[in-house]
């Protein structure tokens, strides 16, 4: 495939291989951007910018609604992408293609309700023959970086608001995973979206990351992965708008009134979806001891019935991680764990980028795979005397992104509503549920800002005040 620069598809002679992590199979090449590319591209689209700003609304719905009827149209394709290049089952795959459908559809929405207000001018004294209102406009050129493990819709994420919005975008894709972001924006090119609005440059962060986030005509750097990438990225930036989302070390709470049935079957689905690859996926689990011997018996059992195998078998249930050195990596944070007094319940093994769905308990305080996130397909269980005890372990680490709770007792729910220092709250469900119209981000080193269609939009434009002397 090749990378769109100033309405161009672009190719070059060196080449990044895009492999299949189950087998490690070529899939397709991409061209290795550089700086260079970087730069054509936000020339590019200071000119897709006036272009932009200055399309009637309708316009801008009409290209985002047709760009999602073409993924709808054909989302077996784009699943099967999803699948191959990455790490998520076909099952998982498709519904990420719905999901895409889905953010393109409510950007198109949110694109008629960019609105502003009156204001009451006349309020303060002297300036009783004052009236006027503020509205909203595009910030200019919008950076996005986005990540390996929602290869598509987290592309639609920022993709779909920056456009509705009347800006100019240049995305660099996941180097491991640029093939569904290039078919996005082939299908909002096919959409009718005006050359230079999007440009796509593929290549390695260290030979055009700085390029693309140090460039003054960036306005904002909208930036989706790891903690120590996006503080770099802060360092680097300059004056400019950021809005990270740097994942988290999600906590779930499980109280003795809880639904054991639900409560199980939600949180082996939420620690080991995309293969835990998933900032919002079950990390820790803190149990209350009245419930922890049924828990742990339950849990374990649920999770030695996952099928691992090939992404596009139709009964895998989880597939490899995203690259064997993940998996290596994560490997060393089990045994580390093991070697400091944890035990595996299931689980443990690796072959090649595979890692076998894995349980841990008795994992000591203050270890890597307690107090960092894995992004891997583990899940530690802890046993608590009490609320107040989870909440407070829930709450010892330097990320707060989602967490959930599993309790029958509303007054159980309002107090970790309230005292649980995170961007989101799920009660009764898995801390790995999220609708793309809401607001989503964490506090501490979980990121900056919020996505979500409408919320995004507010990041990505600023109000411009107008007011009348009569």
């Amino acid at each position: 495939m090749e990378m769109l620069i100033a309405g161009k598809w672009v190719d070059k002679k060196e080449k990044i291989e895009v492999r299949n992590p189950y087998d490690d199979s070529l899939l397709d090449t991409v061209p290795s951007g550089t700086a260079a590319d970087v730069d054509e591209a936000i020339t590019a689209a200071e000119k897709g910018y006036s272009i932009n700003r200055s399309l009637p609304v309708h316009e801008r719905i009409r290209i985002l609604r047709k760009a999602a009827d073409i993924v709808d149209a054909n989302a077996e394709d784009y699943a099967r992408t999803i699948a191959t290049e990455g790490s998520k089952t076909i099952r998982e795959a498709r519904k990420e293609v719905m999901r895409a459908v889905q953010t393109m559809t409510i950007s198109a929405e949110e694109a008629r309700r960019i609105v502003g207000e009156t204001l009451p001018f006349d309020s303060v004294p002297g300036s009783e023959n004052r009236v006027g209102y503020y509205y909203r406009f595009p910030i200019g050129i919008i950076a996005a970086i986005t990540p390996f493990n929602d290869p598509l819709n987290l592309v639609a994420h920022k993709l779909g608001p920056a456009i509705a919005g009347g800006n100019a975008v240049v995305l660099k894709p996941a180097t491991v995973t640029p093939l569904s972001a290039i078919k996005l924006g082939k299908a909002l090119m096919e959409a009718g979206l005006p050359a230079n609005v999007l440009n796509i440059v593929t290549g390695y962060g260290a030979k055009i990351g700085d390029a693309l986030v140090t460039d003054p005509r960036i306005r904002m750097i909208s930036f989706t992965g790891g903690v120590e990438a996006g503080e770099e990225i802060v360092k680097k930036a300059g004056l400019k708008k950021i809005g990270m989302e740097l994942g988290s070390n999600t906590p779930v709470i499980v109280c003795k009134d809880c639904d054991m049935d639900k409560a199980v079957e939600l949180s082996v689905s939420g620690a080991f979806w995309a293969v835990g690859q998933n900032c919002i996926g079950v990390q820790r689990i803190y149990i209350e001891e009245d419930v922890y011997e049924e828990f742990e018996k339950r849990f374990v059992e649920r999770t030695r019935e996952m099928k691992v195998g090939p992404q596009l078998d139709e009964d895998t249930d989880m597939g490899p991680m995203i690259t064997e050195g993940e998996a290596k990596r994560i490997e060393r944070w089990v045994n580390d764990a093991v070697e400091k007094g944890a035990r595996i319940l299931t689980g443990g093994e690796r072959a090649g980028a595979v890692y076998q769905p894995t349980v841990l308990a008795d994992v000591p305080p203050g270890c890597t795979i307690d107090k960092e996130e894995v992004f891997a397909p583990t899940v530690n269980l802890y046993p608590v005397r009490n609320l107040d005890e989870a909440i407070t372990k829930a709450n010892d680490v330097n990320f707060g992104l989602h967490a959930g709770i599993f309790t029958q007792d509303i007054n159980n729910a309002f107090k970790a509503i309230y005292e649980l220092d995170v961007g989101g709250i799920i009660v009764n469900d898995s801390s790995d549920y999220r609708v793309d119209l809401m607001p989503f981000g964490g506090v501490k080193k979980s990121g900056l800002g919020r996505e979500g269609i409408k919320f995004a939009l507010q990041e990505m434009t600023e109000p411009k005040v107008v007011c009348f002397n009569l």
